[in-house]
């Protein structure tokens, strides 16, 4: 029992002696001048309280963009061009992240997704026999415009499609065209063969 009290007397004239002391201020002031240099380092390296506003970037070309992103610090990465929409320039932009109007720091990537140059080319498909709504139903519903002018040829079948038209030239099912293309339909006339 003696052991034990006389470690607790040790320990008790340790906390007690300068020794002790001066090591608990020197730690106290260690970890103060850790804080702060923390501190100054974050607020150096992440530029807090700087703001940049996202400028609107909406139908503008790269170029544009480009030059407007460069002004202001910013970076800027090509992501994605969506479906294209003809209410915008070929190749502009579509949509953008961050938003214009938000705030973000400099050297920050605006991600970028552009309008293509044209629609992208759809497959014909084969409608040969199909009636004419038939027709006009899957042709519409791939994305295709039916055109009012119709092509009437000698067969036994009325409103049958005999073949499609593209700018005035027969197309064959399987051949690729942009999408929204005018295409005209052949269609019999149901007075049969001459």
């Amino acid at each position: 029992m003696s052991n034990i009290s006389e470690k607790i007397k040790g320990v008790l004239l340790f906390l007690k002696s300068k020794n002790f002391l001066k090591q608990v201020v020197i730690s106290v002031i260690g970890i103060f001048l850790a804080v702060v240099l923390l501190q100054w380092w974050l607020n150096l390296t992440t530029n807090h309280g700087q703001k940049i506003q996202v400028p609107d970037l909406d139908k503008l070309l790269l170029e544009e963009v480009e030059r407007k992103l460069n002004e202001l610090d910013l970076k800027y990465l090509v992501i994605d061009s969506a479906s294209y929409n003809p209410n915008y320039p070929k190749k502009s932009v579509i949509d953008q992240n961050p938003s214009a109007g938000d705030f973000v720091k400099e050297k920050r990537k605006i991600y970028l997704t552009l309008n293509p140059s044209r629609y992208r080319d759809v497959e014909i498909p084969d409608l040969n026999g199909r009636t004419r709504r038939q027709a006009i139903t899957h042709l519409r519903s791939i994305g295709f415009v039916v055109g009012e002018k119709i092509t009437w040829v000698k067969d036994l079948g009325k409103d049958v499609v005999r073949g499609l038209t593209f700018k005035g030239k027969k197309i064959k099912p399987g051949a690729k065209i942009p999408k929204r293309s005018k295409i005209n339909l052949i269609l019999g006339d149901g007075n049969g063969e001459e």
